[in-house]
């Protein structure tokens, strides 16, 4: 059986606002069910361990999905979210690929994260399927390719957009605009309507535009381990 690693934030400030957020419900649910679903055994992890934040605005009425709702039902999903493992116990060798869910609150832990960087380029490294959602490419801005050239490079990529940023007014509160470093970074970057479900894929490497694109991105991920 193939084994997904997920890597969550464990960070809940959304900079120095004193705000909380965290990572993103629906972006970790609908591929935790699509995932499952298909077979695949799933592996939770997050640089603290233990239960990783959820971003409150993510748990409001209007930001509930069908996965959203299966979780609230789900005892045994709940528990493994309650008891991730530390990041620092995980060996890539153990795992077949890895997803990062969104959220805001991996600009602040996850991109600057030494375990986290080393981890994506030893899964690329050996050409294992990365796969990111939302604000979640964002930890794609250290991690290098085996020729120390930035591992988005020359890559079609996604994530989430300047104007989305704009619309939810965080643009001056986040630490980098992710849009803006993709390109930066030499990805080929694009984009479709803000919210609209969005995901692309370049050989191993999976990014996916928006919560919305969640679904699409745990698809790609799924077909890639299967063929």
């Amino acid at each position: 059986m193939k084994n997904i690693l997920f890597v969550i934030t464990s960070n809940d400030q959304l900079g120095d606002t004193g705000n909380k957020t965290g990572f993103w419900i629906e972006e970790f649910a609908a591929p935790y069910y699509n995932l499952k679903d298909a077979g695949f055994e799933l592996t939770l992890a997050s640089p603290k361990g233990g239960q990783p934040p959820i971003d409150p605005n993510s748990e409001t009425e209007d930001a509930q999905t069908e996965a959203t709702k299966r979780f609230d039902m789900d005892k045994e999903a709940q528990t493994l979210l309650a008891n991730t493992h530390k990041l620092n116990d995980i060996k890539e060798s153990d795992y077949d690929a890895v997803f990062y869910p969104g959220g805001h609150g991996v600009l602040w832990d996850l991109v600057e994260d030494r375990i986290s960087i080393k981890l994506i380029e030893a899964f690329n490294a050996n050409k294992k399927p990365v796969a990111f959602v939302c604000h979640a490419p964002a930890v794609l801005k250290h991690p290098k390719t085996t020729e120390g050239k930035p591992l988005v490079s020359g890559k079609k990529v996604t994530g989430f957009t300047n104007q989305e940023e704009e619309a939810v007014q965080l643009s001056k509160i986040v630490p980098f605009l992710l849009e803006d470093m993709l390109i930066e970074n030499g990805g080929v970057y694009s984009k479709i309507e803000d919210w609209k479900p969005y995901a692309v894929e370049d050989g191993n490497l999976i990014t996916g535009q928006n919560p919305a694109s969640s679904e699409k991105v745990a698809e790609l991920l799924a077909k890639q381990l299967i063929n």
